[in-house]
């Protein structure tokens, strides 16, 4: 299933892309597309059953905003430097374990939302970035359980980036990752049963019209399932967080000098196969 939220920021509403691609309003089945609807498969059975018996009303896409595909997001961690080409095009050494950081839950806003470059940013950068979306509560997933049973689905994430804030201005990378707007995530969720293989995801970002990122999850170091795994070791995961799972090489980071870092005007448009594409354009904050 596609599912999406639609509707004003904040007061976004449930819907269901059919597989005509038809938009379906969900607001009469459930209340929200969020982790208590993720952990409960009485519900999602429900939200099955309506869209295959076509009991779902259309709803009119015309001027209809896309929000986040999930609501109440707990936590959003960040898997960095987790691909070979990314590693490689920064000239940094491949990471012996998961990077781990996070981005507060309010960076996150709809694919096609204005992404703002904050005041002072020279080096404002993108990233497109498998979104995973937990389902069940992990802890301490054991190495004799499949990690991927904890998803409920998967999402388009843009991991917006300032490099001088996240890289020279001390500390953690935190600064860098953490200014408003910098998750756009969306357009939909799509279920784990409806992806497949979370390793055979092609990723694409263009700027301005040129493609700048084109890589796969197959280049993965840390595998989305090793990703779960490692992550539920050290922090309880729930339903409805969400998990970034980093980013291919053609960042502007690992570009020649001058490098291309994003400015107020430029549009970037990112897609991942079979999960949708995103559209921003970028405004000063």
């Amino acid at each position: 299933m596609k599912l999406l939220r639609v509707g004003t920021a904040g007061a976004e509403r449930p819907a269901l892309l059919d597989a005509e691609g038809v938009l379906r309003d969900l607001t009469g089945v459930v209340e929200d597309i969020d982790g208590a609807l993720l952990a409960d498969d009485a519900a999602l059975g429900r939200v099955r059953a309506a869209a295959e018996a076509g009991e779902l009303p259309v709803l009119d896409a015309t001027g209809l905003r896309i929000g986040p595909p999930v609501g109440r997001i707990g936590k959003v961690v960040c898997i960095g430097l987790n691909y070979h080409d990314h590693a490689r095009e920064t000239g940094a050494e491949p990471p012996a374990e998961p990077v781990v950081f996070f981005k507060a839950a309010d960076t996150v806003v709809g694919p096609n939302d204005t992404v703002l470059v904050p005041r002072g940013s020279v080096k404002t950068d993108w990233e497109v970035e498998l979104a995973v979306v937990i389902g069940r509560t992990a802890r301490y997933v054991a190495d004799d359980e499949d990690p991927l049973a904890y998803v409920a689905g998967y999402a388009v994430a843009h991991d917006v980036s300032e490099r001088e804030f996240q890289i020279e201005r001390g500390g953690t990378w935190d600064k860098g990752k953490n200014c408003e707007t910098f998750n756009p995530l969306g357009p939909w969720l799509v279920t784990a049963d409806e992806v497949g293989d979370p390793q055979d995801l092609s990723l694409k970002l263009w700027v301005n019209g040129e493609l700048k990122q084109d890589g796969t999850t197959a280049e993965q170091i840390f595998s989305v399932a090793e990703v779960v795994r490692y992550v539920s070791q050290f922090m309880v995961l729930y339903p409805g967080d969400v998990i970034n799972t980093g980013t291919p090489a053609g960042v502007a980071l690992g570009a020649p000098e001058p490098k291309p870092f994003l400015r107020a005007g430029d549009v970037v448009e990112l897609e991942i196969s079979g999960l949708g594409r995103q559209r921003q354009e970028l405004k000063d904050a």
